[in-house]
């Protein structure tokens, strides 16, 4: 059973979702606002976490910072899918661009929420069960059951939607991938209209990997069709 923690101070909105997801075979720890939230992130052992922007203490926002910078956590590398407000398209940018593996707008649909979870943790298990050779692209190379990413052996420390975007990259490598592809394989969900998730993935990716010393032509944006990671640029 799969232990999900989920920050919101909607009492009334965590009791639905609490039961709802019970329901789906979910195991549901609740914390009410940002501070409790973070502390237990940091604490215990969970397979996914689902953070409101709009918490007391610690905005959502903040607690995703947070623990994306200690890397001495439980939570450091923790998936985590954050509930945006509807339509505001900076959030759900800002979140992705800080960490966040996915989003999901509220009012959300309980089934839609457990379909997105089930992606998330699904995604995970399949890199560790069925991935036994490692990847590389010349001084890029993945480990994908260790989920370890290294640029001239140097660590690239990627959350995991950025690892398995990378992931199918580097196993398409000099062809062009459709952002549509990329949704399904590295995300596990359909491409939604107005979704900027992958191109906001990717751009992490550039950034990580730049500071490593690669191009930032490595992954290049093919417009209309997708992008590509090509295997000539160091």
């Amino acid at each position: 059973m799969s232990h999900i923690l989920l920050v919101d101070d909607d009492t009334e909105l965590t009791e639905l979702l609490e039961e709802f997801l019970a329901g789906e075979g979910f195991d549901v720890t609740v914390a009410n606002d940002g501070g409790r939230g973070l502390e237990l992130a940091r604490k215990q052992d969970f397979d996914a976490l689902v953070l409101d922007v709009m918490l007391p203490v610690h905005n959502g926002f903040d607690v995703l910072r947070k623990l994306r910078e200690d890397t001495g956590s439980a939570g450091h590398s923790l998936p985590v899918l954050m509930l945006t407000a509807k339509g505001d398209t900076v959030d759900r940018i800002v979140g992705l661009e800080m960490g966040a593996d996915d989003y999901l707008p509220k009012p959300c649909n309980p089934r839609e929420l457990a379909a997105r979870l089930r992606a998330v943790l699904r995604r995970g298990r399949t890199e560790t069960a069925t991935s036994d050779s490692n990847l590389s692209s010349g001084p890029l190379q993945l480990m994908p059951r260790e989920h370890l990413c290294s640029w001239s052996g140097e660590a690239v420390n990627l959350t995991g939607a950025e690892f398995s975007v990378l992931k199918v990259l580097v196993e398409n490598a000099g062809e062009v991938v459709s952002k549509e592809v990329l949704t399904e394989k590295a995300l596990g969900r359909k491409l939604m209209p107005y979704d900027r998730s992958i191109d906001v993935h990717v751009s992490n990716i550039r950034k990580k990997l730049a500071e490593r010393g690669a191009s930032r032509e490595l992954i290049i944006n093919i417009r209309g069709a997708g992008y590509m990671l090509t295997q000539s640029q160091v």
